[in-house]
């Protein structure tokens, strides 16, 4: 009975006000003001334009939670929050806090979990908003949650023995995957298809690449638009969840019949092993889906394998994309 605690449940139940500090924190920029001022808790109040008795409550709050140290009345970073909490690192990713914990998704989670559970999906964002601006949001914010991998797709393709001279960048959000491509392919052309709205961002984002030469956009509805034909490689990027199995397979059929001969697509997946509990990422972004989309879903690889023969492709393999959570689904037709 000595292994018998309440602390795992109590946890869960307070686990918004990690969600709360950590928004105030990237919102008053604190990390930085704390790498900037020594952690002298005056000035880092003074920076952060916040008062002395609210910054230290939260410093105490980070600090219980492992974001920080205290030193005395200093207040310190650890590596991890100096790498990607401060804004001056190359490896900031405060902002996915802008989409991940915005009001719209904090709202499909908190009012009535029970009710996503008990009628197995949600009526969510996913697939049922056209336009929303909340994609423009998730276009802006995720760019340092999503460039890693990005560049680790690119390296994969690189090594391709017949480079991809057309790429297909699907539901291209920050375009981020398709751009990574196109950098370490340079005589490649980037089709990027998504909402209007958020292929301005990919837009953006292809001009600070230095490959809008090679960057056009195409918008519209991944189901409605013609894609056209005749590309190498299409890429389909933290899309596949959004959908049941069966729309997963008409997506891929529409690939196929858009691709070269001996064309490739391209799926990064959060991939959960056949028994669903583990890695701990992938294995939690079921529930992800569970209350953010109406039929979406983390799929084993098995599942992939069968959702692309099914949907004519001759060749299906996976591999795990480190230091990321995610995987490389790698589907050929013959």
């Amino acid at each position: 009975m000595n292994n018998v605690s309440p602390d795992l449940f109590l946890d869960a139940v307070f686990a918004y006000q990690k969600t709360a500090a950590i928004k105030a924190a990237v919102g008053l920029d604190l990390f930085t003001a704390i790498a900037q001022e020594d952690g002298d808790l005056d000035r880092v109040a003074a920076q952060s334009k916040a008062s002395r008795r609210g910054v230290r409550i939260l410093c105490d709050f980070l600090t219980v939670y492992g974001f920080l140290q205290k030193d005395g009345s200093r207040y310190l970073l650890t590596p991890s929050s100096e790498v990607f909490l401060t804004r001056s690192s190359p490896a900031w990713m405060g902002s996915i806090v802008d989409f991940m914990s915005a009001p719209e998704m904090m709202a499909l989670f908190l009012a009535d979990p029970a009710s996503f559970v008990r009628d197995g999906g949600s009526v969510g964002l996913g697939n049922v908003a056209p336009n929303h601006p909340l994609w423009v949001t998730f276009a802006k914010a995720m760019v340092p949650f999503m460039a890693p991998v990005a560049e680790a797709v690119a390296a994969e393709v690189s090594r391709w023995s017949t480079p991809p001279r057309r790429v297909l960048d699907v539901a291209a959000g920050h375009g981020m995957f398709g751009i990574a491509v196109g950098r370490a392919i340079p005589n490649a052309d980037i089709t990027a298809t998504d909402w209007k709205g958020v292929l301005e961002v990919a837009s953006e984002n292809a001009r600070k690449a230095g490959i809008s030469d090679r960057h056009r956009t195409l918008p519209g509805s991944a189901f409605e638009v013609d894609w056209g034909s005749g590309f190498d490689l299409i890429l389909l990027s933290n899309f596949l969840h959004h959908f049941d199995q069966p729309t997963c397979i008409g997506l891929l059929q529409k690939a196929r019949k858009s691709l070269t001969s001996g064309g490739r697509v391209l799926i990064v997946e959060f991939v959960p092993n056949e028994d669903r509990v583990s890695p701990p990422f992938p294995a939690l972004f079921s529930f992800v889906m569970l209350g953010s989309t109406p039929n979406g879903d983390a799929y084993t690889t098995p599942e992939f394998e069968e959702m692309g023969r099914r949907a004519g492709f001759s060749k299906v393999t996976a591999a795990q994309l480190p230091p990321t959570p995610q995987a490389l689904i790698t589907m050929e037709a013959s």
